[in-house]
Order: C-alpha cells, then sequence, then structure tokens
C-alpha cells in the first residue's frame, strides 16, 4: 500500500493468483493449497516487494506450519497391520511401497507448485510485466510450459510511453543517457504528448491529471497532494518513485 502497488500487478509478476496473496495479506491459510505452497508463495511474493523471504518463512514454520501440516504416516501392508495389533515387526528400513509413494507425492507438489505460479494457464492470468524497482535489475529468468520454453523479457527491451491530460498538469519526462523528452512544461488539459520509446523512462508529475500509455496500456495516476514519480521500462511496467528521487528538468 506504502509503494501504491495494485494487487493485480503483483499478480502478474509473482503468477501468483490474486485469492492466494489476499489469503496471504490476511493470514487465512485455510484457503491456500497447502504449507508447501504457502512458502512458495510467500517467498516469491516477498522478493517481488523487496521484503526478506527468508524471515518470513521462518515466521511461518515458527507459528503457523507445525499446526496446519499433519505428520506423514508410513503405508504398510494388511499382513503388518495385523502384526501391528501385537507386537510390531522388526524393520530394516523404509518398505520400498513407502518410498515409492512418498516419490509419486512429491513428484505431484511440485507439478502443482509450478502450475499455481505460472497462473495454472487459467485466462484471468494478466500478461503485463508488474513494476520495477529504481535500480538497474536485469532478468535472465526462463518460464517453461511443457515442451515449449519462453525466454523472460530482456531489461535492454524499449518500452513506449505516452500522455494525455485531463486538466493542467506539469510533465517532466527523462528517457536514454538523461535525455529530456518533455523538458517540465505544462501540458494542457485536452492534450496528448508524442509517444516516446526508450529502454527506460524516469517521469515526474505535478498531479494525477493524465492517463498514461505504457506500450499503448492505458495507466491511471493515484491521487496525491505532492508531486508523483515514476521509474518505467519494459521488463516490470512503471513503479512509483520515492519523495526526494523523481526527475527534475530544470
Amino acid at each position: 500500500m506504502r509503494a501504491r502497488i495494485d494487487v493485480s500487478e503483483i499478480e502478474a509478476q509473482t503468477k501468483i493468483r490474486a485469492k492466494y496473496l489476499r489469503a496471504l495479506e490476511n493470514e487465512e491459510w485455510g484457503l491456500l493449497p497447502g504449507p508447501t505452497f504457502v512458502k512458495s508463495f510467500l517467498r516469491t511474493y516477498a522478493q517481488a516487494l523487496g521484503l526478506d523471504d527468508k524471515a518470513l518463512v521462518e515466521e511461518y514454520r515458527l507459528h503457523h506450519e507445525r499446526s496446519n501440516e499433519a505428520p506423514l504416516e508410513p503405508i504398510v501392508s494388511s499382513s503388518q497391520r495385523r502384526q501391528g495389533r501385537g507386537r510390531p515387526a522388526p524393520s530394516d528400513g523404509p518398505s520400498r511401497s513407502y518410498m515409492v509413494a512418498v516419490g509419486v507425492i512429491g513428484v505431484v507438489i511440485v507439478v502443482l507448485v509450478a502450475l499455481l505460479i505460472s497462473g495454472g494457464g487459467g485466462s484471468d492470468t494478466p500478461s503485463i510485466s508488474a513494476r520495477t524497482s529504481t535500480h538497474n535489475v536485469t532478468s535472465s529468468t526462463t518460464r517453461t510450459s511443457g515442451a515449449r520454453t519462453h525466454p523472460a523479457v530482456s531489461a535492454t527491451a524499449s518500452v513506449t510511453l505516452s500522455l494525455k491530460a485531463s486538466a493542467l498538469v506539469y510533465v517532466c519526462l527523462i528517457g536514454d543517457d538523461g535525455q529530456r523528452l518533455i523538458p517540465g512544461v505544462d501540458v494542457q488539459p485536452g492534450e496528448s504528448t508524442h509517444t516516446y520509446r526508450a529502454r527506460q523512462f524516469e517521469l515526474t508529475l505535478g498531479n494525477s491529471s493524465v492517463t498514461m500509455f505504457v506500450d499503448g496500456i492505458p495507466r491511471t495516476v493515484p491521487p496525491s497532494a505532492n508531486a508523483i514519480g515514476y521509474s518505467i521500462t519494459k521488463a516490470f511496467g512503471r513503479r512509483p518513485l520515492a519523495p526526494g528521487h523523481l526527475p527534475t528538468c530544470t
């Protein structure tokens, strides 16, 4: 909420569905598939927000996992159960059937985690890249589905940006190599700017009376009593800049 990031944008970045993100926020563990998924979701969500993922997962383990996760019981044959009514039969170690069952369960869990993190192929998962930090970040991850591999968006790819004002608004737009694309001017109501292309934009707005078109997709600006700043890239979309880090054209 402090970074003004919508749940839908985190959903697009992490590929975790919004209902699971809200369940994590509210600690509604019963709405999540299980402890294994919770830890994976916590780790991915924390990394997307720049938080300490190890600390969050450890806190979950200490306070919630033991009460929610039932221990696995070994699979025994009918003859072993009959022997169990008296004295347990001696065993040199886990039976082969038990090891096979555990292996199958492990494979199923890994497949389910992969499907849930990738959005399960559902049509309600946005394909738009989510927000990025103000630091220079290079992403080299890939996304695999079946036999097809999709490379992640390159950090050097270009993004397009244009603005349309609904009221008088001050605009300072900086492109690659510090180029002043809009050198700190007032854009008139109803006026649209040119469509600019760069690897990264840094933008300062005097108020929220403007619609941003990032790669042709309209983005509104939340109301604010102060100037508003964004960093915009192809790989991660837009992210608000902290006060004191807004670009200036003076």
